[in-house]
């Protein structure tokens, strides 16, 4: 049965390369890296949590900017007493359970808690990103390594955090002309479980280079679909309820692309990210019209743009929801890799301020498995013998339209 499970899950991810033929050729750098190269742009990836670790895309000058937060050596990833879950898998179900706990088929679960501690529960009130050792705390396999292309597996067992039942899983990495596309498929192979997974990665289209801020708030955002957003209660657990966007408010970037900052001048970001929260930490749903063609030109779902490097970025995916996070809680105690940042300039330290980049994370509704009212059951439970959990999206770059190319 396990040979069949890999010969599916090999079809699912056509397109990858052998990885008895390709392997061999490629190794990791010095630092722990595994490079891959696309046209006009290269990322660097590591097999803890399958994480991205370097992009780099040309600005408006034709610079090169590496554009997402990391560390320069692999093994940092594994000490970092932060653990930021800097642009890996977030998993086995990413984001937040409430109370920790969910139901399949009348039974009870309950799994590990690391998020919202308190006196009377120090361990914390509900789980975040699959638990204290979620999948982005571990280390997968390299499975296929080519000039353009990697994957990574991962194999985790029954029990693991409290979940029931092994979920195999596979994720490539793809570069092409200045696009990163990523595929992620998970397979429950003995028992009913949720899964919900996303890449966890950290942006900033300046490379933080700016010599004018270290905010990434200076970066226009849009999400054409996204009307409504799921609603949350002060510590970020859905509540059931969806709310809608007004035209105007603070989330509000449907109508038109708008600059982060302007979400910042009136009280309404006050709380916005959860109590005493000023800021985004949101999963906004992603309302397209029917047939949806996720692929096909100008049906992005979210738009990143940076005036100042002139970089943007158009993300495509399947996924009918979107969480945007303003790093909120960054605090200047992360340091910037080698290639990133201004030197010898006092006013700029190299380190992350707060609001100095932003997660953002194709999935669907949140914490759908306590919320069977939303109809989402199908795409959050995966049993033995039905269809796999499948995530893709694309990320596209470019120049914005109204920047002169250099």
């Amino acid at each position: 049965m396990r040979a069949n499970l890999f010969t599916l899950t090999a079809c699912l991810l056509a397109g990858t390369a052998s990885a008895a033929s390709e392997k061999s050729a490629f190794k990791p750098d010095k630092d722990g890296k595994y490079w891959i190269y696309g046209e006009g742009i290269s990322a660097a990836f590591i097999p803890y949590g399958a994480s991205i670790t370097d992009l780099l895309v040309k600005d408006q000058y034709g610079i090169d900017r590496d554009v997402v937060m990391g560390f320069d050596n692999a093994t940092y990833y594994e000490v970092d007493k932060q653990h930021a879950h800097l642009g890996g898998i977030v998993g086995r179900y990413a984001n937040r359970i409430k109370n920790s706990t969910f139901e399949i088929d009348g039974v009870e679960y309950k799994v590990k808690a690391n998020d919202n501690p308190t006196p009377e529960y120090p361990e914390g009130l509900d789980t975040l990103h699959g638990g204290p050792d979620g999948w982005d705390w571990r280390t997968f396999s390299v499975v296929s390594y080519t000039n353009n292309s990697i994957t990574f597996s991962l194999v985790d067992p029954d029990g693991k955090e409290g979940f029931p039942g092994e979920v195999v899983s596979y994720v490539t990495y793809t570069l092409g002309k200045m696009t990163w596309d990523f595929k992620i498929v998970a397979i429950a192979t003995t028992k009913k479980t949720p899964i919900m997974l996303s890449n966890h990665g950290y942006w900033n289209l300046d490379g933080f280079a700016n010599n004018e801020t270290q905010s990434v708030l200076n970066h226009t955002f849009y999400l054409p679909y996204s009307g409504q957003r799921v609603d949350v209660d002060p510590i970020l657990i859905p509540t059931g309820d969806i709310a809608a966007n007004k035209k105007g408010s603070v989330n509000d970037f449907w109508s038109a692309p708008k600059q982060i900052a302007s979400g910042f001048k009136g009280k309404e970001i006050e709380g916005n990210c959860g109590g005493g929260c000023d800021g985004y930490d949101n999963c906004w749903l992603v309302n397209k019209p029917s047939p949806i063609d996720w692929r096909a030109d100008g049906n992005y779902v979210a738009r990143l743009q940076s005036a100042w490097s002139g970089i943007q970025l158009d993300i495509y995916s399947d996924q009918e929801a979107f969480q945007m996070y303003s790093c909120n809680f960054q605090n200047g105690s992360m340091t910037l890799k080698k290639g990133q940042g201004l030197y010898d300039n006092e006013d700029f330290p190299r380190t992350v301020p707060k609001y100095g980049c932003l997660v953002l994370e194709v999935e669907d509704w949140i914490d759908a498995i306590n919320h069977p009212e939303w109809h989402r059951s199908d795409k959050h439970f995966i049993e033995p013998g039905g269809d796999p959990y499948v995530v893709q999206a694309s990320y596209r770059f470019s120049i914005n339209s109204t920047v002169t190319p250099y």
